[in-house]
């Protein structure tokens, strides 16, 4: 055996580290880094949360942490319910009346052990929800080599299948078929990203009402979106993390030389409820649901998206440097 190699050893008992899922793991999972990791375990990149609280209040109740997702064009807010052992009915009933409570769409119960009959609620739940409601079921684990620090380990085993919700059939109602609309729109928006060879990240598309591109910073992404009861559709630069409202105040220094370069006066939002920022394009009298118009559209935002591109690149690149 090679004496240069150590033994991987799983720490049975969390409450060695963290004795007090309240006191001590959930105050441990808000930190940044910590969410980071969770973000990334799911897919959503290390960026993908952003801290609203810990302990909020629904009613009567305390929810263990609330986040915004940070690729949402709206910045929807992200539900974690942490529990120790393995779960229980009183958890996921929580869990649930949490989520509503607080009008989530993305909902997370963290555990040691998922029961069989929980993970089967959570999918179940997946499959009936409005593809924009998310549910997850995810283990902790604990790892170490010899006496080396404690790694934790997030094992995702309920997620949404968003393969299968994308190949669902339309017949069972509108949200069935919006949903199905938004997949077909932004694959041709895709498409015709390809055709005119702009010089936009390309990303898997999804049955929502947004896309979004790199931009070449974390917390930082560009938009495409659709806002279908105000008949529009908006290009934007999203700005994320605890320091998005100084990053925005830096770039409105610099408001008459953007907009000169983009050719178009911008709506500057510092998004004051959230901690995010804006700034975006819109053009009116954008119907999605009208196929025989949507060159138009899809022109308009690759434009205007290559333009914020343009405009803001290397302007984020140098934000802020004394703090990342």
């Amino acid at each position: 055996m090679n004496e240069n190699l150590g033994t991987l050893e799983r720490i049975k008992d969390i409450r060695t580290i963290w004795p007090n899922e309240a006191r001590d793991f959930t105050p441990w999972l808000a930190e940044d880094d910590n969410l980071a990791l969770l973000a990334e375990t799911l897919g959503l990149g290390p960026d993908g949360f952003e801290l609203q609280g810990v302990e909020m209040s629904v009613g009567p109740f305390q929810a263990d942490i609330l986040c915004r997702d940070t690729g949402s064009a709206e910045g929807e807010l992200v539900l974690i319910e942490n529990q120790y052992g393995r779960t229980d009915h009183d958890h996921l009933g929580k869990l649930i009346t949490y989520s509503a409570g607080l009008e989530a769409r993305s909902v997370i119960l963290i555990c040691e052990r998922l029961r069989p009959e929980h993970r089967a609620a959570l999918d179940w739940l997946n499959d009936i929800t409005a593809d924009d409601h998310r549910f997850f079921g995810v283990t902790i684990e604990l790892w170490r080599i010899g006496n080396s620090p404690v790694a934790p380990k997030f094992n995702v085993i309920v997620a949404p299948n968003d393969w299968r919700r994308q190949v669902k059939t339309t017949s069972s109602g509108p949200t069935s078929d919006l949903s199905a609309l938004y997949q077909r729109y932004w694959q041709a928006l895709n498409d015709r990203i390809e055709e005119t060879d702009a010089q936009l990240s390309q990303r898997k598309v999804f049955p929502q009402s947004w896309t979004k591109f790199a931009i070449g910073r974390t917390k930082f992404k560009l938009f495409a979106g659709v806002l279908r009861e105000k008949n529009k559709i908006r290009a934007s630069l999203y700005m994320s993390g605890p320091n998005a409202k100084d990053r925005f105040s830096e770039l409105s220094e610099q408001k008459a030389e953007i907009e000169s370069e983009i050719g178009e006066e911008l709506h500057w939002d510092s998004l004051p409820n959230r901690k995010g920022a804006r700034v975006s394009l819109s053009l009116q009298n954008a119907d999605v649901a009208d196929e025989s118009d949507w060159q138009r559209q899809h022109d308009w935002l690759i434009d205007y998206l290559v333009k914020f591109d343009n405009a803001f690149r290397q302007r984020i690149k140098t934000l802020g440097r004394a703090t990342p």
